[in-house]
């Protein structure tokens, strides 16, 4: 589990994208407040900061021609097995969305990335 920083979605290639798409999906569903090294920071701030996130990740999507189900839009969304969120704390889009997005991240994102065989 991991989400890239938000400077690399634009660059990601197709399988990292989509696999990006199925982790936020995954994140705003069961996968809430379950700990994993990577994404625990992604717990101390409202869930609609992943949401703001997400929608990065799916306008790039439609950008490149995919077909994301839209129902993802809506912040309350938690997938179908979830009901709707209620009391949804929206918080306004900060840049970065999440402040341990920072240069160190950058960089071990694309080093995690390189030691994949991809270089942006």
């Amino acid at each position: 589990m991991r989400l890239w920083h938000e400077n690399l979605i634009k660059k990601l290639p197709r399988q990292q994208l989509l696999g990006q798409h199925r982790e936020c999906c995954a994140l705003r569903g069961k996968g809430w407040g379950k700990p994993h090294a990577t994404v625990n920071y992604v717990f101390q701030y409202s869930p609609y900061k992943l949401y703001q996130y997400h929608q990065h990740v799916i306008e790039e999507m439609l950008n490149r021609g995919y077909q994301p189900d839209l129902i993802w839009t809506n912040p309350c969304y938690r997938g179908q097995s979830l009901p709707p969120c209620v009391n949804l704390e929206v918080v306004p889009l900060s840049s970065p969305i999440y402040p341990e997005h920072d240069q160190r991240y950058l960089n071990e994102c694309l080093a995690n990335l390189k030691a994949k065989g991809i270089y942006l």
